[in-house]
């Protein structure tokens, strides 16, 4: 069982969620821990998690688990609502790079993740479930507009004057409507989350391709890196040294062909650029010489 796997088992399953994706970091600036004497450290590992509930309506999470040194469980510390949320900085928007920071409403954390590749994708799966998340509200709120203007109007095929019992006149309910309508003027939808310096091709639409990528890559350090801490082991012999030779390798073919393909997609986009405007250019000339 992956990292993953133990604590989505262990934290988010007992709470009725369901973890996306977490990444290991650490701080960039490292907090001071008043409460531990002068030259005690306590050693721990922190993933940032993103999970979902499964009840609805759903709320999309952020949590910082902990994992101390010595020990196999996580344990939870903190947890914040998308809506607290309000940017996302990935530092460096031309080139790959473990640092990132999530700036929430009390607080902003500064963080480098384990690696490059595990940081792009906690990056590009948080930017979609925002979107998703963000397009779910706003769709459940035009329902509640709806429901509430065919409750005033009435089932279809019904006249106001049906269903009209003899007997003294009672006035429809109009302030309920009018409270209805104020509620809804007066609604403020929260501040999406805001993605600045990330690149386009993690906040883009065509990104299944990178995120296979990423995960490779992310595969192939963890790997790398367990090799390199089986070889400084005693007994560690040069199989462990030829093993991360070929994940090196790996490694570099690998950013190798994220990079083919991503000029690749480059070109497709250019592709279908220049083909609108050759329809666009058709249609005028059709319509032109059509009178």
């Amino acid at each position: 069982m992956n990292i993953q796997s133990a604590i989505n088992k262990e934290v988010f399953i007992p709470r009725d969620e369901r973890l996306l994706v977490a990444v290991e970091v650490q701080r960039r600036r490292r907090k001071r821990m008043s409460f531990l004497p002068a030259g005690a450290k306590a050693e721990y590992k922190t993933f940032i998690c993103l999970s979902v509930t499964k009840k609805r309506p759903h709320q999309l999470l952020i949590t910082k688990v902990k994992q101390f040194e010595g020990s196999s469980a996580f344990t939870s510390r903190s947890q914040w609502t998308v809506e607290q949320l309000r940017q996302v900085n990935g530092i460096n928007p031309n080139k790959d790079s473990p640092e990132f920071d999530l700036v929430f409403d009390n607080t902003e954390d500064q963080w480098v993740a384990s690696s490059s590749a595990e940081k792009c994708i906690f990056v590009q799966i948080l930017y979609h479930a925002c979107q998703t998340y963000w397009e779910g509200k706003a769709g459940s709120l035009g329902k509640v507009g709806k429901s509430s203007k065919v409750s005033r109007q009435g089932k279809p095929g019904q006249s106001p004057q049906q269903g009209v019992v003899a007997g003294p006149s009672v006035s429809p309910p109009r302030p309920a409507s009018r409270t209805l309508q104020a509620r809804r003027k007066s609604y403020v939808p929260p501040k999406q989350t805001e993605f600045i310096n990330c690149q386009s091709k993690l906040t883009g639409d065509a990104c299944t391709m990178n995120l296979v990528i990423y995960r490779c890559k992310a595969f192939l350090n963890r790997m790398k890196t367990r090799m390199v801490s089986n070889q400084s082991r005693p007994g560690g012999g040069g199989s462990g040294s030829t093993m991360a030779s070929v994940v090196q390798r790996m490694n570099v073919a690998l950013g190798e062909r994220g990079e083919r393909l991503s000029r690749a997609e480059d070109k497709t986009v250019d592709l279908l650029q220049r083909a609108q405007q050759f329809a666009d250019t058709a249609h005028k000339l059709a319509l032109k010489y059509s009178k």
